[in-house]
């Protein structure tokens, strides 16, 4: 790991654990902020968790606590409103940092993600909170930007094993992020406790306040630390010694190699588009129908095992240590030598597997309890395997279509200084890059709210089955355009 890539990885984490501490209070901040808001019937909360419950109600009636199903759907919906954001943003983020630099959009992001974190610092309506997720989902450009970084300093021989340290990253972050979300939720910050200038503050300003901080410390190891990574891969331009020879009979100087070369090269970036774009749906299809699994992961241990919230979460950090260990260790070698979509095709087998295991849960919950539980122990080491492999090879994959340098030719401006001009900006890193990151998170804008749908409509059986059904479908059309791939390069 070379200084750039350390840099990379250290901020990841920092980044990652600020974005993973809130993940295990939404359903407590939401009771909180009911509570408070419980007088006004007509206000933001009560509108929304009225249009929550219609809808739920149209597709499932629980037998006990429907006020606490509400709370965790719209816990989810609130994830889905950050996802969606992204989506949007994402390309756009990517682009700006095409034109003027990774390290300087990065650090515009992160200055987007320290007033997210102090607006939810002083939220002491829903309103307020809803309004730091979305300067939240605007602003968050880590991830893909690190990607972007990552793929500048590396030569495709390499890159896989580079990309690598993002998920090992993820899997780390989701293991510490979380645990600590809840520490410091346990102690809460009192009602009436005052905050900069005197003013009231969230009741979980403690672990808002703990985000801020690794937020502001990020900003400035990345201001001091990072250097800026855009242009650095070297643009190889191959000359034949004789271009001056075998001119076309027209006498312009052009040579038949030369139009040879072009149609070539042309031929080639429309290759590569295409295969952005079949990888672009890919990782929607496949983050839509993994994220609705992870979601109505944690009814189905309420629903058949009372799992409390501490389970749940020994059951998600197990998920994040495996996947952490083989990206560690598997991933990173097995990437380069088998290949990136040949590697995602083993990840979606592994969770077709696992969901066809969770698909039989149901079955042996009441009748045998302990084979229930092994079920859900093998569907978690295939979930594991899943996250290890899919998402980081498709992005491998992507990065490996995109031109080495945004300026795809370089040409000369009437100053004498290098000009760049982009010929397919289609295929420019940041652009690329950040299209592919919106098309997953639309995945897990729509996966959840369809899963939770199917759930509760059919059962958790039918849910997984179909799931299970599509994720196969996924894995043999992985398989097919790493045939296709292999056809091209023969």
């Amino acid at each position: 790991m070379n200084k750039v890539e350390r840099i990379v990885f250290l901020s990841l984490v920092l980044d990652l654990v600020a974005f993973t501490i809130p993940l295990p209070l939404f359903p407590r901040i939401i009771e909180w902020y009911t509570q408070r808001e419980s007088s006004d019937p007509h206000g933001f909360l009560s509108r929304t968790l009225s249009t929550v419950s219609a809808i739920r109600g149209r597709l499932y009636h629980p037998s006990h606590n429907s006020q606490r199903w509400d709370i965790v759907l719209l816990g989810g919906l609130m994830g889905s409103v950050f996802s969606t954001l992204q989506f949007l943003v994402s390309p756009y983020i990517g682009t700006l940092s095409d034109r003027y630099g990774r390290k300087k959009i990065l650090l515009i992001t992160m200055i987007g993600n320290m007033l997210s974190a102090l607006v939810w610092i002083k939220s002491t309506t829903f309103a307020s909170y809803m309004l730091s997720r979305v300067i939240g989902g605007l602003s968050e450009g880590n991830v893909q930007l690190a990607i972007a970084i990552l793929s500048d300093i590396t030569t495709p021989a390499n890159r896989a094993k580079a990309l690598a340290h993002v998920g090992i990253a993820f899997g780390i972050c989701f293991c510490v992020g979380p645990p600590i979300g809840a520490y410091f939720a346990s102690r809460p910050v009192a009602l009436g406790q005052t905050l900069l200038l005197g003013t009231e503050v969230n009741i979980y300003a403690a672990p808002a306040i703990l985000t801020l901080v690794l937020l502001v410390v990020e900003t400035a190891f990345l201001a001091v630390a990072l250097p800026e990574t855009r242009g650095r891969a070297r643009l190889c331009v191959v000359q034949s010694p004789d271009t001056d020879t075998n001119t076309d009979e027209s006498g312009d100087g052009h040579s038949a190699a030369d139009d040879h070369g072009q149609g070539q090269q042309r031929w080639n970036e429309d290759q590569r588009v295409k295969t952005l774009k079949s990888l672009r749906v890919l990782h929607f299809l496949f983050l839509g129908v993994f994220s609705g699994v992870e979601f109505t992961l944690t009814f189905l241990t309420f629903d058949l095992f009372d799992w409390s919230n501490a389970q749940n979460g020994k059951l998600i950090g197990g998920i994040g240590i495996v996947s952490a260990a083989l990206q560690g260790g598997y991933v990173r070698r097995a990437l380069t030598r088998v290949g990136e979509l040949r590697i995602a095709s083993r990840g979606a087998t592994a969770c077709a597997i696992g969901l066809a295991l969770l698909a039989l849960v149901p079955r042996f919950a009441l009748t045998r309890p302990t084979l229930a539980f092994r079920l859900l122990q093998g569907a978690a080491i295939c979930m594991a395997f899943t996250s290890a492999t899919v998402v980081n090879a498709l992005t491998a994959h992507a990065s490996l279509q995109c031109d080495e340098m945004p300026e795809a030719v370089a040409t000369e401006g009437g100053d004498g200084k290098s000009r760049g001009t982009i010929e397919r900006p289609e295929l420019a890193k940041g652009h690329a890059l950040g299209r592919f990151r919106s098309s997953g998170q639309l995945g897990r804008a729509i996966g959840p709210l369809l899963a939770c749908a199917s759930y509760w409509t059919f059962g958790p059986s039918v849910t997984y089955t179909i799931s299970a059904v599509a994720m196969t479908g996924l894995s043999v059309r992985m398989r097919r355009v790493a045939r296709r791939e292999n056809l091209k390069t023969a």
